[in-house]
Order: C-alpha cells, then structure tokens, then sequence
C-alpha cells in the first residue's frame, strides 16, 4: 500500500517515535495533538486553552496534508477529567460549527506530558 508520511511545520514536533499523519489514498490519518505551543513545546494553560491549542495543531497537520476541518469525518478526544466534557464541547463546536464529524470522547488514566485534552482525527479529501 501507497501512504506519504505528513509533517506540519506549524505543529509541534511528535513526543515520541511517530509521525503527525500518515496519508493513505485519499484517507489521513491524524495522530494525537496535545495542548503543546508549538514554539515553546509547553502545554498551554488550562483544559479550554488545551483544547483550543490542540484543535489549532491538528488544523496545522490538516493544512500540511493539503485538507482542512472540513475534511475530518471522525475524532476521538481523550480527556484527563470527563468532568471537562462541558467545557471541551463549548471549543470543539467553533472548529466544527457545521456538518461536525463523528466523535468518541473518553477519559484517559493520564496524557502524555500531564495533559488535560488530546484530539487524533480521520479526514478524506
């Protein structure tokens, strides 16, 4: 099988060994974007600035693959808190205000680099 491996400049470097998407025919497969600031590599402050931060480096994956949001037919938000689910929802609905993807969200024992939010994502041009 064909796949092209994608590396957004505007996205943090990967936390360990993988890469930020691998693209398969028309098919992108986004790997798990924390609230890392892509120029400091540290989390932004809080769950909804985590959000917001992780939404923005998951764009920058998309973009690099030559797709948008729009492109995203499915998500899965892990949550360190699930009381969170609330807040997250309020941020996550001003990436996808129309049409949103399918989601799963849960709660993870913990994140990597005690994260609050991570988003991986499914998108087809």
């Amino acid at each position: 099988m064909n796949h092209q491996t994608i590396t957004a400049a505007g996205a943090p470097a990967a936390v360990g060994p993988y890469c930020h998407a691998k693209l398969c025919g028309a098919t992108l497969y986004c790997s798990g974007q924390l609230g890392l600031i892509p120029e400091t590599g540290e989390l932004a402050q809080g769950v909804e600035a985590q959000a917001k931060q992780a939404l923005e480096n998951l764009g920058a994956v998309l973009q690099a693959a030559g797709m948008t949001y729009a492109n995203v037919v499915k998500t899965t938000v892990f949550l360190a808190d699930i009381g969170d689910f609330a807040a997250i929802n309020e941020v996550y609905a001003t990436y996808f205000a129309e049409n949103p993807p399918a989601r799963s969200c849960v709660q993870a024992g913990a994140l990597p680099k005690g994260g609050l939010f991570e988003i991986e994502a499914i998108a087809v041009k």
